[in-house]
């Protein structure tokens, strides 16, 4: 079910919102889906249920727009994306079952200790070189089946977090391409592909319980789109391959943060 708010002028702020949130998130390969529900619930005081709904929809242009532009820099790797988006749909079909099982509070708290955990481990895991990893690269089918098991279940973690809590699922995602050594150069790119049909099947599921605002929606993605086109250039100025060390630990604080968030609130 879709439908249109009432114009209020408080609304003037959200294309500055969107875009900020859509360079930021197409910088780091996240949806910005995780940011939307509380600031529209805190801020602009729409309701939980429409704010969720109406998230997704938002984060849709970010994700399409900053895969493209990744995949234009080379910085995206369609193989990988599709796997772990198979999984990540049959994934949010089972979050959608999961909020049953637990309430609310409890799913979000597990979701942001799980968060925590996996920034943990991806600022103590010892990065490897890239001549290390270039020497020992076999063929691409058998980095193709090395990758399946591993990436597919992070896919599967992160739609169940998208069914779930009407997220994009960026921690597992994130977690997922780290877990497999996909070159920092690859992964934002690679994300932003996994967590746009993730949102798909979330935004498809909640479609059914759910309604979007298509005006907060509109005033959302004129901001998230000019946003989304700059957040892959900014990225490719940074030189990842340079700094794959620093991002790594920029990715996994913001993976604490989710979690500490995720907790705390």
């Amino acid at each position: 079910m879709v439908f249109h708010s009432p114009f209020e002028y408080s609304y003037l702020w959200l294309p500055l919102i969107g875009f900020i949130v859509g360079m930021l998130a197409s910088m780091i390969g996240g949806g910005g889906g995780f940011f939307f529900p509380p600031l529209l619930i805190m801020l602009f005081k729409v309701p939980a249920q429409i704010a969720v709904a109406t998230s997704l929809a938002a984060t849709i242009p970010i994700c399409i727009i900053g895969a493209a532009g990744h995949y234009r820099l080379g910085n995206l790797d369609w193989r990988t994306g599709l796997t772990l988006g198979l999984a990540g749909i049959f994934g949010a079909l089972a979050g959608a079952t999961v909020t049953g099982w637990l309430s609310p509070d409890q799913l979000k708290r597990s979701f942001g200790a799980y968060s925590f955990i996996l920034g943990l481990l991806v600022i103590f895991r010892k990065s490897e070189s890239i001549k290390k990893s270039a020497a020992n690269k076999g063929s691409m089918i058998k980095r193709l089946f090395n990758r399946i098991p591993k990436g597919s279940f992070y896919g599967f973690a992160g739609g169940v977090i998208t069914g779930t809590f009407g997220t994009s699922g960026t921690a597992p995602v994130l977690a997922g391409l780290f877990a497999i050594k996909m070159p920092v150069k690859l992964i934002a790119g690679t994300s932003l592909m996994i967590i746009f049909i993730n949102t798909i099947s979330g935004l498809a599921g909640h479609l059914v319980l759910g309604v979007v605002d298509l005006t907060l929606v509109w005033f959302l993605t004129s901001g998230t789109v000019v946003g989304a086109v700059m957040g892959p250039l900014l990225t490719s100025g940074l030189k990842p391959a340079r700094n794959e060390g620093a991002i790594r630990k920029i990715f996994a604080f913001i993976m604490i943060g989710f979690g500490i968030i995720m907790i705390l609130s």
